[in-house]
C-alpha cells in the first residue's frame, strides 16, 4: 500500500497505532520530499535534546525497535544518533538468550540494560522478541527450563501483561518509552534478500534462516500485530512506520524521536546564587591572568 504524502506528513500521530486496527491497515512505502535532508535537521536537534537531558538527569529515554528481518532497523539507528553525544547513549542488539539468561525470567536480560537517568537507551529488538518469534515457533517455550504450570492457555496474555507491567512502572519513575514497529512488505523484503546476496560486500549479513522465516511471515505479522494491540498506551506508544522507502522511514522516526524528547520539561540546571558567585569570581580571575 502507497499513499502519497504532504510537507507535513511526518506528524507523529499519523503513525500511531491504533488497538482494533489490522497490521495491513498501515501503509509500508511512504515518500516525503528532502527526506535525507529531513533527518539532517531532526538530528541536529536532537543533539541539543540530548544534551539539555544529560544535564537535567532526571528522565531516561527508551527507544525500542522492531521489525521483520532486513526492514532496517540497524541503518535507521545508525543514521538518527549520527553525531549525538555517545557518552549520552547506548545501544544494544539482542541475540539468542545465553544460559543464563533462559536461567532468569523472560524480563530479566533487558532489565539490565535499561537506560539511566540523562541517557537514551536503544534496544535493537527488545523484551518483545519472546513474545513474537516464540509465539511463532512455540517449540522453543517447550524447550525452555520453564515449570509445567506456567504454560498454560493463557501464556502469552500474561507475558504481554508482564511487558505493559513494566513499561509502566519504568514510566512511573522517570522514563520515556517510545516503540517502533518499521513496517516492511513481504515483497520489499524478499528484493533486499536478493539484493543482499548477490552484493559479495553484504554477504556477512546473510543468515539462511532470514529465507526459512520468510515461511512464517504472516504468523509474525499476526504476532506483532497481538503484541503491539495489548501493549500500546499513551505513555509507552507504538508507532508503525512505512519502511519499504528508507529515507522517509528514517525521517519519521528521527521526527517521533525529537517530538518526543521536545514534549518533555527538559531544562538545565540552575545554578544557586552562590554558584553564580563563584562563576562570576572564576571569570574575573581567568580576565586577571597575565600570560
Amino acid at each position: 500500500m502507497e499513499i502519497p504524502m504532504t510537507a507535513d506528513d511526518l506528524q507523529p500521530d499519523r503513525f500511531r497505532f491504533r488497538p482494533g486496527r489490522s497490521l495491513a491497515d498501515y501503509p509500508t512505502r511512504l515518500e516525503v520530499d528532502g527526506a535525507e535532508r529531513r533527518v539532517t535537521d531532526s538530528v541536529a536537534l536532537l543533539q541539543e535534546l540530548q544534551e539539555i537531558l544529560w544535564a537535567d538527569n532526571r528522565r531516561a529515554v527508551l527507544l525500542v525497535f522492531q521489525g521483520m528481518d532486513t526492514a532496517g532497523k540497524d541503518g535507521t539507528i545508525k543514521r538518527v544518533t549520527s553525531g549525538v553525544n555517545p557518552a549520552g547513549f547506548q545501544v544494544f542488539s539482542f541475540r539468542q538468550p545465553s544460559a543464563e539468561e533462559l536461567d532468569h525470567n523472560f524480563l530479566w536480560r533487558y532489565w539490565r540494560r535499561m537506560p539511566e537517568r540523562g541517557r537514551i537507551g536503544i534496544f535493537n529488538r527488545s523484551y518483545y522478541e519472546p513474545v513474537v518469534v516464540e509465539r511463532v515457533h512455540p517449540e522453543f517455550v517447550e524447550a525452555s527450563p520453564l515449570p509445567h504450570e506456567a504454560v498454560g492457555e493463557n501464556f502469552w496474555a500474561h507475558r504481554l501483561e508482564d511487558i505493559a507491567a513494566m513499561e509502566r512502572h519504568l514510566c512511573r519513575n522517570g522514563t520515556t518509552i517510545v516503540k517502533f514497529f518499521l513496517h516492511l512488505s513481504r515483497e520489499e523484503q524478499r528484493q533486499r534478500l536478493m539484493a543482499r546476496l548477490q552484493n559479495r560486500d553484504k554477504l556477512w549479513k546473510f543468515n539462511p534462516g532470514d529465507v526459512r522465516e520468510r515461511q512464517h511471515w504472516f504468523a509474525y505479522q499476526a504476532a506483532y500485530e497481538a503484541a503491539l494491540t495489548h501493549t500500546d498506551q499513551d505513555h509507552a506508544p507504538w508507532y508503525v512506520i512505512p519502511a519499504d522507502d528508507k529515507w522517509t522511514m528514517r525521517a519519521a522516526v528521527a521526527r517521533v524521536v525529537t517530538d518526543s524528547l521536545a514534549s518533555l520539561d527538559l531544562r538545565y540546571p540552575q545554578l544557586s546564587p552562590d554558584g553564580d558567585t563563584l562563576a562570576a569570581e572564576a571569570l574575573k580571575t581567568l580576565k586577571s591572568e597575565v600570560e
